[in-house]
């Protein structure tokens, strides 16, 4: 009994110190792993399910292998990072200042905010029809699509982050003499940094749940095409491995941007 008592201990924090969190991080890593084998095996063994047994970690892992080798990861990766990219700077581009007109101006918001919650609402996707009739080429619509789902998130931090700012701060530039330029420059964009950035943080995630279903339209490149022609050519190891390659770049994106939010946040608190 005394050795189970003692497995909590294991994981407090003076015991691991620094590396509690990289072995808590391990630990959920392996419990994933486990679910996904015992999932595998479970399929593995059902008859009516046996033909999906290539979803299973070893055929998957060794699949990703072969993809990484020969360079069909980078293949696959390129053109859906380049339409996110664009998708994001364009939601950026609109959200920014639209953001901070109507965290500014009360009238503005007041007039703008069910519009907005009303365009918010509607799924990325259910804009497909119109993209592939206002667009000529299929790179083009899914760009629209990626910022349809992008550019909320980041307008709705950004005008949080303005409303949050102190009056104070305003009203001693104002009597420093500061022009429109330097107020936004000096002032405003600084004081929302990290509200921004939360926001593109929040874009990015939806940005990138919305990229898969928004290549299934014509483009015969990207990780959706990839997961569909996988899908059509039973080839579920390839469909299983592009899954995972979704997962770690997501993943890896979201890290990035998680470590340009503690950059700029000169907020820090001590934990």
């Amino acid at each position: 009994m005394s050795a189970l008592a003692d497995i909590p201990a294991l994981f407090s924090l003076p015991r691991l110190g620094r590396a509690r969190g990289a072995v808590n991080a391990a630990l959920g890593i392996g419990l994933l792993l486990a679910l996904w084998w015992v999932g595998g095996w479970i399929v593995a063994n059902n008859d009516d399910l046996f033909a999906f047994a290539d979803f299973a970690p070893a055929p998957t892992l060794a699949r990703l292998w072969d993809m990484i080798v020969t360079g069909e990861v980078l293949d696959m990766s390129g053109p859906s990072l380049m339409r996110v990219g664009l998708g994001l700077n364009y939601a950026v581009i609109i959200g920014v200042p639209v953001g901070i007109i109507i965290g500014r101006m009360k009238r503005v918001n007041e007039v703008a905010n069910v519009p907005f919650q009303f365009l918010r609402m509607i799924s990325p996707l259910a804009w497909m029809p119109i993209a592939v009739m206002a667009f000529d080429t299929w790179d083009g619509a899914i760009i629209f699509l990626i910022t349809m789902a992008a550019v909320w998130p980041i307008l709705f931090s950004t005008a949080g982050g303005v409303r949050r700012i102190d009056p104070a701060w305003l009203k001693v530039a104002r009597n420093l003499g500061a022009n429109p330029f330097h107020m936004l420059f000096v002032v405003i964009l600084p004081a929302i940094a990290v509200d921004v950035l939360s926001g593109i943080r929040l874009a990015l995630g939806v940005a990138w749940v919305v990229l898969v279903p928004a290549e299934y339209l014509g483009v015969t490149s990207g990780l959706g095409y990839a997961i569909n022609d996988a899908r059509d050519t039973l080839d579920y190891a390839r469909l299983g491995a592009t899954v995972v390659v979704i997962g770690l770049i997501g993943f890896t994106l979201d890290y990035l941007c998680m470590m340009a939010i503690k950059k700029f946040n000169w907020l820090r608190e001590d934990h």
